[in-house]
């Protein structure tokens, strides 16, 4: 059985992911019978109060994956046109952790968000405009463009899409959500192959 602070992965009754939620959040969903099914593994019991009738104990056993109602085809078209926030920890783990100038692999810490095209030249603070770079590319390349600093980009910046985002949001994700979220993210995704090189470092 795993710590109360592992996530649970809700979905709905389609099987489009929708978000993280911890565990009190999906022990509600349980007690007021939102949750149609659930797949994956049991991740953790959660206790309730004892029946004064039977002197039982209430609790709920939650899953790593939990389906429930509630989707409307107005929010499946917004999904279609879904930009994801933009923030630091969700673009690392977009990029691997790797500098996408020198290639090399770096913690949190030594990581820095690098504009392709500077913002003192036009650039935008998006998605498809920002890459990882470790400190010391990012010093070197400065204010200007990878072609004005000589140095080459190696891999192109790109939006997630829902499914994307929710995996990047992810923490401690388990095999079977890994397993379930990779089945909605498109084989083309960088994120496969990205998620290739992970598993090999």
């Amino acid at each position: 059985m795993r710590h109360l602070g592992q996530e649970a992965l809700r979905i709905d009754t389609t099987g489009l992911p929708l978000e993280w939620i911890d565990y009190k959040d999906a022990a509600s969903l349980y007690a007021v019978d939102q949750v149609v099914y659930t797949l994956g593994v049991e991740i953790y019991t959660v206790f309730g109060g004892i029946n004064a009738i039977t002197g039982k104990r209430s609790q709920i056993n939650v899953n790593s994956i939990i389906a429930t109602n509630g989707r409307s085809k107005r929010f499946q078209d917004k999904l279609n046109q879904y930009i994801p926030p933009l923030n630091n920890q969700t673009l690392f783990k977009r990029d691997a952790h790797l500098c996408l100038y020198c290639g090399g692999r770096f913690s949190r810490r030594s990581l820095t968000r690098d504009h392709v095209r500077p913002m003192s030249q036009g650039g935008s603070d998006a998605w498809n405009n920002v890459v990882t770079a470790c400190k010391r590319c990012n010093h070197h390349k400065g204010g200007r463009t990878p072609e004005q600093a000589g140095v080459q980009l190696l891999a192109i910046p790109f939006v997630p899409n829902y499914a994307e985002y929710i995996y990047l949001k992810g923490r401690n994700i388990l095999a079977d959500q890994m397993d379930f979220l990779f089945g909605y993210i498109p084989k083309t995704s960088p994120i496969h192959r990205r998620r290739h090189l992970e598993q090999k470092a």
